[in-house]
């Protein structure tokens, strides 16, 4: 495109940008529109990049637009935030491609699967369809700029009468999803508007430029949707992943903002790129980014590639589509965070800056899939035939999931696998494979598919980053520089989930049904006409929300801290769930039917009380549990993100209500009401945020009864405030004298080498070196309630470099601790004194106050929501917890 065109193009519709260069309306140029195609200004009365459009007001834009155009753009929806608010995308295209949508669905779901697509089949198809391009935009819901651009790049390809925009709609289907984070825009939307004086000011320590907590980026349960590819938790990523899965774009881009003193960053990323991207997608991203910079240069504007950006993590927007045969990007503009931002340089950015610089580059790729049409196609088609042979020769083909410990946990990563697009089986029979035998409903995932680079980049135990670039990161530390690493180096779903997987390098021959992308099954009840009373096996999620629910409705549930054997002959474990009619009446049978079959867990009905090994119903051992009011605490200094996901696993995993306390209101309520308090992880100094007086308040609350839990970092401030007798370590390689001192003169001290000097001018007795991520095993003490039904090992995140000393006998357990040097890293890549340094060290520790007790988590167990294995800790510490505080009730 003309630079002479597309700058009227911008005159023409009001975009409002920046003096930094000469700006479009300098330029004098003019361009006709369509007139029947309504523009911001008809629609919402302000010229696009003048105001920060709200998702209400997006919305009625994008209505607009279908309602002039019916037969160029389509709406279709995902679903609808949390707080209630649309989730959608565009379709647009020429009138006959639209005319013919179905169709184009129906072929692209043809060329995915060449199982059942032949070779000439996929060439009359590659021949004929039009590519298609996914454009996401504000994913981060105060990375204001993309979801206008959206807009603006609506109205262009509808209203635009020139030739080579007619060509592209002719060519290319183009979806825009212009905001995935509504509740996240409103959010910065209406703060930002409270803070706008009688001009907008671009100074960056004004309030205009800093948000309050939890500020606008994440959604209503405080997730960065832009990591939750991978568990699809929230429904603005889950429903946009099944809308993907329908249509196979075979491009999608995800434009973002980052700071307000870079240019522009696009494709091709930054080292380490995942494994599993193949050649020829690192090639295809290549020539975007090359064609991006054609569009850049004319325009003036400044860019950057392959810096800060990478492409490893697969629960990226950008990374995620890859491993369907998609080519996928982010996008990354310097964001004014409001209407304008003085940069270091003193220049201004404006919003309309970020507006027009994201709709050039929104064009520029429309441009590349239009002209690379057939070459996109062709390219799509070769990978997911790929993808069937290398499954058919690998030694690993079929991964067999058959937990039996935990089967609630094997259904729900089933179940997510074919959320993800991977086909599922289950065996109708038991069946021999791997020299193991299997049971019934054993899931069974054959890698030679279409999805054969999902499922490796889900199941695989460990995707390696390149030796070079790990050599260059060690050489980065040893000259005490930061290293590169971007996220998390480890995410594989078995272990992440605790569960037990097999590969075999061939297909067993069962009877096999296809198994649906439910999370859980409906539960069971083993003879529920039973005369005394229920039992509910204690060990996963299914009896967790059991439990949650129960105890909403009322019911009087006992758990017992030790195993036994009922006289049925079945084995329970400990923590396991007993309800008795003469407790809860004769209504009990019907209630219990419907919990199990709303929550997924298996009850077994019991004619009599009776124990053969074990705790009795009534013995001590057996706690009634109480319907305990959980407390989370809220705002600053806390982790939004911490905070956020806490909430969210006990409220809509468990079904669980919790309630949101501010610091100032902890520090000085009566917290009789709560029996549970959950502290988050910090950024930031917990206990000035309490005050002295606070942190007093929260003590006596445990001594009276109160059960304080705290997530990861906030572990250290337990520890401060003389609630947990434990420390935080310094770095293991610290020196064994201090080499700095406060003295002006000092004794002269001879370097004899190079290394003598790095050693004398590292800081005195460091933290640990920061880890990004790994996967780490720990080991679990099963003699104590706050393991029961927990395996002797579990899989926990370990970031940052909080490493904490463990509790000694006479203060209390050391419940989970991580596994020996040579074991404790199971995914990822850890530095090696982090290593041993974080063996045999507490992940979870307790320790009894008076009637109350503290339980301390040295990581974050809710972590992206998605350390599903960790769970059963979780629901112990709170509902365990409680039930074993003694508080006057």
């Amino acid at each position: 495109m003309k630079l002479s065109f597309l700058s009227a193009a911008l005159v023409s519709i009001g975009l409002v940008c920046s003096q930094a260069h000469a700006s479009v309306e300098q330029l004098g140029l003019s361009h006709s529109y369509q007139a029947s195609t309504p523009t911001v200004t008809d629609t919402l009365g302000y010229p696009v990049g003048s105001r920060i459009s709200s998702p209400e007001q997006i919305y009625t834009y994008f209505q607009a637009l279908a309602e002039a155009h019916p037969e160029q753009i389509k709406l279709r929806y995902y679903g609808e935030s949390w707080e209630g608010r649309p989730l959608f995308y565009a379709i647009i295209s020429s009138a006959k491609n639209i005319a013919q949508l179905d169709d184009f669905e129906a072929n692209m779901q043809r060329l995915a699967d060449p199982r059942q697509t032949s070779e000439r089949e996929a060439k009359q198809l590659i021949e004929s369809m039009p590519a298609s391009v996914w454009l996401s935009y504000g994913v981060h819901g105060n990375e204001i700029s993309s979801p206008e651009a959206g807009m603006l790049t609506a109205y262009h390809l509808l209203a635009s009468p020139n030739a080579e925009t007619s060509e592209y709609l002719e060519n290319t289907v183009v979806f825009i999803d212009p905001l995935q984070n509504p509740d996240g825009r409103a959010r910065f939307v209406s703060r930002y508007y409270m803070t706008v004086g009688l001009e907008h000011s671009a100074d960056r320590i004004s309030a205009e430029h800093n948000e309050p907590w939890p500020n606008g980026r994440s959604n209503h349960y405080l997730f960065d949707l832009n990591r939750d590819w991978l568990a699809l938790t929230q429904p603005e990523i889950a429903g946009q992943v099944e809308a993907l899965l329908n249509y196979y774009p075979l491009l999608f881009i995800d434009l973002h903002e980052m700071g307000g003193d870079m240019s522009y960053y696009f494709t091709p990323e930054a080292r380490p790129y995942n494994p599993l991207i193949t050649e020829s997608q690192r090639e295809s991203l290549w020539k975007i980014g090359e064609n991006n910079g054609r569009w850049f240069d004319q325009e003036g504007y400044d860019y950057f590639t392959r810096e800060i950006f990478d492409a490893f993590y697969p629960g990226y927007g950008a990374s995620w589509p890859l491993f369907h045969g998609t080519l996928a990007a982010t996008y990354e503009m310097a964001s004014a965070r409001g209407h304008k931002f003085r940069t270091v340089d003193g220049d201004i950015l404006t919003y309309g800056d970020g507006v027009q610089r994201h709709f050039i580059a929104s064009l520029a790729t429309i441009e590349t899939a239009a002209e690379r049409r057939q070459a996109l196609l062709q390219d799509f088609w070769n990978y997911r035939s790929m993808a069937i042979e290398l499954g058919e020769k690998a030694d690993d083909r079929v991964r067999i999931i058959a937990d039996q410990k935990d089967p609630a946990a094997a259904r729900k990563i089933a179940g997510l696998l074919r959320r993800h697009g991977v086909d599922v089986m289950a065996s109708d029979a038991q069946f021999k494979a791997c020299g193991k035998t299997y049971p019934a409903g054993s899931y069974i995932v054959d890698s030679a598919q279409p999805a054969h680079f999902m499922v490796r980049v889900l199941l695989d135990q460990q995707i390696d980053m390149a030796a070079d670039f790990l050599a260059e990161q060690e050489q980065l530390r040893a000259n005490n520089l930061p290293d590169q690493i971007y996220d998390v180096t480890a995410w594989s779903l078995p272990l992440m989930f605790n569960v037990e997987t097999d590969a075999c390098d061939k297909l067993p021959r069962v009877a096999m049904s296809a198994v649906s992308s439910d999370l859980i099954d409906a539960g069971q009840v083993i003879n529920p006409t039973a005369k005394v009373g229920f039992i509910v096996p204690w060990g996963d999620m299914n009896a967790g929300r059991f439990l949650a629910a129960a105890l909403r409705q009322g019911l009087t549930i006992k758990r017992t801290d030790l195993a036994f054997t009922h006289a049925n002959g079945q084995r329970y474990p400990a923590g396991s769930l007993i309800l008795t009619k003469a407790e809860n009446g004769e209504e009990l049978a019907s209630t219990v039917v419907q919990l199990a079959q709303s929550t997924g867990a298996k009850v077994v009905g019991v004619d009599s009380s009776w124990v053969t090994d074990g705790p009795n119903f009534g013995s001590v051992n057996v706690k009634k549990l109480h319907a305990p009011n959980v407390a989370i605490a809220w705002d600053e200094p806390f982790s939004s993100l911490s905070a956020g996901h806490s909430r969210f696993v006990i409220e809509q995993q468990m079904g669980y209500p919790t309630t949101a306390i501010r610091p100032q209101q902890l520090a000085r309520s009566d917290l009789s009401h709560y029996q549970v308090l959950i502290i988050p992880a910090a950024w930031g100094n917990i206990s000035a945020a309490f005050g002295e007086a606070g942190v007093e308040n929260i003590r006596n609350w445990v001594n009276r009864g109160g059960v304080l839990i705290t997530m990861g970092t906030a572990t250290q401030w337990a520890i401060d405030s003389d609630l947990l007798a434990s420390a935080r370590e310094k770095s293991a390689e610290q020196k064994s004298e201090p080499s700095h001192g406060s003295e002006k003169r000092v004794a002269g001290k001879i370097f004899h080498d190079h290394a003598e000097l790095a050693h004398y001018i590292e800081a005195d007795n460091p933290d640990p070196y920061w880890t990004s991520g790994v996967l780490a095993r720990a080991e679990v003490d099963q003699d104590h309630w706050l393991s029961a039904g927990v395996k002797d090992e579990v899989i926990s995140i370990a970031v940052g470099n909080h490493i904490y000393r463990p509790l000694t006998i006479d203060h209390g357990r050391n419940i989970v601790s991580f596994a020996a040097a040579d074991r404790v890293v199971a995914s990822g890549y850890l530095w090696a004194e982090n290593q041993q340094q974080l063996a045999h060290k507490p992940l979870l520790m307790w320790q009894p106050a008076s009637k109350g007790m503290v339980i301390a988590f040295t990581q974050d167990p809710n972590y992206r929501a998605y350390f599903d294995g960790l769970n059963v800790l979780l629901m112990n510490a709170i509902f365990g917890g409680a039930a074993h505080a003694t508080p006057l009730r």
